[in-house]
């Protein structure tokens, strides 16, 4: 769970976040890499993905880990809500690879 800024910056919303980093990245920054997590499941845009195993990660409702791509401070992360699957976990890096365009 974070307190995750808006884009407009007009406010803030706490919310539970996919984190992305790796340990390696994590080691010499202050900062980590999240995904926004909502339970708006009516609307998938591109890099969005509609979690199967939500309840295993410690979601209370259907969810949708987004493009939605931010770096915040590690001290920002309240507390660990639970694990992703191996099944959703592979369809979000498929996203992200992608949404990034990482291979050529």
């Amino acid at each position: 769970m974070v307190n995750f800024v808006f884009t407009e910056e007009t406010g803030s919303k706490r919310r539970p976040v996919l984190l992305l980093s790796s340990d390696l990245y994590m080691e010499g920054r202050q900062e980590v890499i999240v995904s926004a997590i909502t339970s708006n499941t009516r609307r998938l845009l591109t890099g969005d993905h509609l979690m199967f195993d939500w309840e295993e990660a410690g979601l209370l409702f259907p969810s949708v880990t987004t493009g939605i791509l931010r770096t915040i401070k590690q001290s920002m992360i309240e507390r660990k809500m639970g694990v992703v699957s191996r099944r959703d976990l592979t369809e979000i890096e498929s996203n992200l690879t992608q949404m990034l365009e990482l291979r050529s």
